[in-house]
């Protein structure tokens, strides 16, 4: 089992990984497959059904406006917000679509894109149907698409397919649970960094994943800054005000007058985590940690290590990832990361044992400690559901990554005063909360029919 860092951590935009970089996504691959069909070069028109959880919560995480993004070409990873405004405007008005290698094709996203508020396709709760009809209006090529989670998109042959191609790859360290990472930490005497990065150099140089690497860090700490920097509204109607920046700047005048209280350092990682969940909110550009609603979390644990911890290296910049990476596609290998799938354990739970790790690592935690702390974290987020209030990744999305972030440093200090053993393995840990998931009420899995979602103050 391999997932590369650069798979568990994406650069992309807001609001959400699963329900805006997803069918982002899969509006282009949609584009490419007309590309290479004679059916499709030959459509007039475009449209896209929304099921299960892309209908009930899609207008909260702008998934019609992703998937119009997505037919105009756009990527999340190459997403310029002025020019793509300008280009969805152009759409609205004009109705036409002019993709590169194909004819114009009528699409009004007001009309061709339906919300389907009944059961969920089979595959997954995040299912879209994208289709391309003749000049009559006949269907001429569609496909299924899953969203499931962290931006990954599978059509519905991939889900139903076996994943032993991909696992038959050699690997150097293809652990595929906790267990047996530990079992070749052990036997290779190396760190679970350096055997991620051994099979990440399986794929790329030694200088393109230090590269990719840095480059991560970077835009995850320039999210941090600009949240720290913003105030005023968050969009979508609930009226939530950010409070990032003025946070931030009673911490640093209680620090200039030397009034900071002990557990000022828990008040440090909130604001390090809200503030790039605010930006999430705004639709700004996130990595997503591993999915975009728990964004702030490994960013926020990578900041106080930083700027915070005594003797901290920014050389070990790249072990944290790689070591929170590893955590990550244990997590989703063996359970999820979506939302949808697993409510908000599979999202913050996970970052906060991703985090956990990483800085458990960094601080000079065996692989069995780190392990230990990434079980610890994780086992604290089991039954947490996933009920965004309208729909939108706010509350109580953004004060839970700054919870997850205080629980993941806990985690990682509590397993570094041991030595590793501990009663329930990560694993185990790792079964409980897929289980957990798949018993969850789907009103508890992002959908907004229960929780919090359903109990608001009346205005």
């Amino acid at each position: 089992m391999f997932l590369s860092v650069f798979d568990v951590f994406k650069i992309g935009i807001g609001p959400s990984s699963s329900h805006t970089m997803g069918p982002m996504t899969a509006a282009g691959h949609f584009l490419n497959l007309l590309r290479q069909n004679p059916s499709g070069r030959q459509s007039a028109a475009v449209g896209a059904t929304l099921h299960g959880s892309l209908a009930f919560t899609g207008k909260g995480h702008a998934t019609d406006r992703a998937v119009a993004l997505g037919l105009l070409g756009w990527t999340p990873a190459e997403f310029d917000f002025d020019a793509a405004e300008r280009q969805l405007d152009d759409l609205r008005r004009g109705r036409l679509l002019r993709p590169n290698g194909l004819p114009p094709l009528k699409f009004d996203p007001a009309l061709d894109i339906v919300f389907d508020y009944g059961p969920p396709l089979p595959g997954h709760a995040n299912g879209l149907v994208l289709s391309a009809r003749d000049s009559t209006g006949a269907v001429m090529l569609d496909e299924t698409y899953y969203s499931i989670g962290g931006g990954f998109v599978v059509t519905a042959r991939e889900r139903e397919a076996s994943p032993a191609a991909a696992d038959a790859v050699p690997w150097p360290y293809p652990f595929a649970n906790a267990s047996a990472m530990l079992r070749m930490a052990r036997e290779s005497g190396l760190s679970i960094a350096d055997m991620k990065r051994a099979n990440e150099t399986h794929l790329r140089t030694p200088e393109e994943v230090e590269r990719g690497l840095v480059r991560l860090w970077s835009v995850m700490n320039g999210c941090i800054e600009r949240g720290l920097s913003q105030e005023g509204e968050l969009p979508g109607g609930l009226h939530v005000r950010r409070r990032a920046a003025r946070i931030h700047q009673q911490l640093m005048a209680e620090r200039r007058a030397n009034r900071s209280q002990p557990h000022a350092a828990a008040d440090w990682l909130s604001v390090y985590a809200m503030a790039v969940n605010e930006e999430n909110a705004a639709g700004g550009r996130v990595v997503t940690s591993p999915t975009n609603g728990a964004a702030g979390v490994v960013p926020a644990v990578l900041k106080y290590y930083l700027d915070h911890c005594i003797g901290a290296e920014p050389d070990k910049i790249a072990d944290f990832l790689l070591t929170a990476a590893a955590i990550g596609g244990l997590i989703k290998h063996n359970a999820s990361i979506s939302g949808a799938e697993a409510g908000c354990q599979g999202e913050v739970g996970a970052a906060a044992a991703m985090a956990a790790a990483g800085f458990c690592a960094v601080l000079g935690g065996s692989p069995e400690q780190i392990e230990n702390a990434a079980e610890i974290a994780l086992e604290h987020h089991l039954g947490m559901t996933c009920d965004p209030a309208a729909g939108l990744v706010q509350v109580p999305c953004i004060e839970r990554n700054g919870i997850g972030a205080i629980k993941a440093v806990a985690a990682a200090s509590l397993a570094l005063r041991g030595d590793g053993s501990h009663f329930m393995p990560l694993d185990n840990c790792i079964e409980a909360m897929r289980q957990t998931g798949e018993a969850m009420n789907a009103k508890f899995k992002e959908t907004s029919l229960g929780g919090l979602a359903v109990n608001l103050p009346e205005c």
